[in-house]
């Protein structure tokens, strides 16, 4: 067969907010995981609308689309082309989980959850001409799948092409979270087996690694085993986890043994009553000061993750939190407009309250109010939003937060690796449009390299002090 996997640019990739390097970053591999289930013999193309021009003139047997919610009505349109051509058209994805009614009119067939088991599934039943409308995932597990067919991504289109994925979903449930409806009616967590994880590890080149995980240290068995087996590979790593799972035991010290050097936390809120509210159980009554020295005591790096709009916020919310963050010495952080997306409990509580404003998902980005708010006026809400990112990412806090490490090393690594990823955007978008992503690997593996940092010891501001 002839088979294409689309995944449609997200909204904002387009959008006057568009930064091509964030979009660029790394291969996502939802689709590339899909295609190892596929035969030998198959054509498969796989275009990712982020970094290069969809071809959408052909008439392959078959198309795959991948649909998140602010790419879902251009995955609707890319859907109905094709089927405009008699193509056969399957839609699967966050977005296609949370909404399958909505989905289901412009595809032959749709995925519910994970495609592990129902791909392999509907591959047969396709070829013996009796696919399904409907594929529901019921098997959750991934200790048998195949290798990801990274042949198909091209790998030089991204900044860090080695992206890799060893679990499945998260352990905790937030209200807000986007995979609670994706995983709903069986595990919501579940790993690879280890020596499959570190075999696939093996197989990557180069040093650079980027775990896509939503919690890396989500299980500590597993988590264990890989960074035990990774240890001598002379890997350097990203990833994601959650501050408990910082807190608790060695695990941390053993993935920065492995060579983890930066990590994405969801902080969230400095807020208990928020917390609360939202069931971000995981963070209450943890000490973030005491994580964040952890981190940086081991030589990581941190990428802090805030939502703004949750009922608890005033209009203050958006300096305490910036300033918060620059006294931390928090090397990065992404901050977002509360969303509710569909399938989630904030969702349908926001739907029962009647504060939802609209539908329209291409407006579901965390960049714009899209629900009424309570504390807030939604335009202080958007400017303060707006507000935050620019005063963080100010050459002045850059500095100020750089010089917050003890260590001679680590404020220029810190302001290196701040400064680099928002202040040059003129020279990303040159090395992109020049394809020479790949050229700056080295650089940022440079950057990322092993700091022996003494223990910071600086009076920076506990998280219960300002809740």
């Amino acid at each position: 067969m002839k088979i294409k996997m689309i995944l449609p640019a997200l909204t904002e990739a387009k959008s006057p907010y568009w930064r091509p390097v964030k979009y660029s970053l790394f291969p996502p591999l939802g689709l590339a995981t899909l295609a190892a289930y596929c035969s030998p013999d198959d054509d498969i193309e796989l275009q990712d609308e982020h970094v290069e021009e969809l071809q959408i003139h052909d008439s392959p047997d078959l198309v795959i689309i991948q649909v998140y919610i602010t790419n879902a009505f251009r995955s609707y349109r890319l859907a109905d082309h094709y089927r405009s051509k008699g193509v056969y058209v399957c839609l699967g994805g966050l977005h296609v989980s949370s909404l399958p009614d909505e989905a289901l009119p412009h595809a032959d067939s749709i995925f519910i959850g994970p495609g592990e088991d129902t791909f392999p599934e509907f591959l047969k039943d396709f070829k013996n001409r009796t696919p399904k409308k409907v594929y529901v995932n019921a098997k959750r597990t991934i200790a048998d799948i195949p290798p990801i067919r990274r042949d198909l991504i091209k790998r030089q289109l991204y900044l860090v092409p080695n992206s890799i994925v060893v679990s499945r979903g998260c352990p905790h449930h937030c209200d807000f979270c986007y995979k609670d409806a994706f995983f709903e009616g069986g595990k919501s967590f579940y790993t690879q087996q280890v020596d499959a994880a570190l075999a696939e590890i093996d197989r990557l080149p180069g040093r650079h690694l980027y775990f896509l995980d939503d919690h890396l240290l989500g299980n500590q068995k597993f988590a264990t085993g890989l960074f035990e087996g990774m240890k001598g590979m002379n890997r350097v790593f990203q990833g994601a986890s959650t501050l408990d799972a910082i807190l608790r035991g060695n695990l941390i010290e053993k993935a920065a043994e492995a060579g983890l050097r930066s990590v994405f936390i969801g902080f969230e809120t400095l807020s208990t009553v928020n917390l609360s509210q939202t069931n971000k159980k995981q963070n209450l009554g943890k000490d973030y000061r005491e994580a964040i020295n952890r981190l940086h005591s081991l030589g990581i790096m941190i990428n802090g993750s805030f939502v703004f709009g949750l009922d608890d916020d005033d209009k203050y919310v958006f300096e305490r939190t910036v300033e918060w963050a620059v006294e931390n010495a928090l090397t990065t952080c992404t901050f977002h407009i509360l969303t509710p997306y569909p399938g989630t409990r904030l969702y349908k509580t926001m739907e029962q309250q009647n504060r939802i404003l609209h539908h329209n998902w291409d407006q579901y980005d965390t960049r714009q109010v899209v629900y009424k708010t309570v504390g807030l006026h939604a335009e202080e809400l958007k400017e303060g939003y707006d507000r935050a990112y620019k005063s963080f990412y100010s050459w002045k806090n850059i500095y100020r937060a750089s010089m917050q490490h003890d260590s001679l090393k680590y404020p220029l690594k810190h302001f290196t690796y701040a400064g680099g990823w928002k202040k040059f955007e003129p020279l990303w978008n040159f090395i992109i449009k020049t394809k020479g992503l790949n050229n700056m690997l080295l650089i940022l593996e440079a950057i990322l390299s092993k700091v022996n940092n003494r223990s910071n010891n600086r009076s920076v501001s506990p998280f219960p002090a300002i809740a």
